[in-house]
């Protein structure tokens, strides 16, 4: 996800308000999950990682994100998963 933001709002402030926004979005379009899967309706961790984007510009930034999940891919095919039996 690339987020541009006000250089006064912090990241824990942006990442604050796209966990609620998307979990009450989440929710709403799947209520039966929330009761089923979701022990106290919590659908993130309190964790997050966050960069700045340095002297990189931003179409490099968006080409590196949208690449994460064909790279993603490759390790997974090539990887040797261990099983338990």
């Amino acid at each position: 996800m690339v987020v541009r933001s006000e250089p006064k709002m912090s990241p824990s402030q942006i990442m604050q308000v796209i966990k609620s926004i998307s979990a009450r979005e989440f929710f709403k379009l799947y209520p039966d999950i929330k009761r089923r899967y979701f022990w106290g309706g919590k659908l993130w961790t309190q964790s997050y990682f966050v960069e700045t984007i340095g002297s990189a510009t931003e179409d490099i930034i968006r080409k590196y994100v949208q690449n994460q999940l064909v790279e993603l891919d490759k390790k997974e095919a090539h990887g040797n998963q261990l099983g338990l039996f």
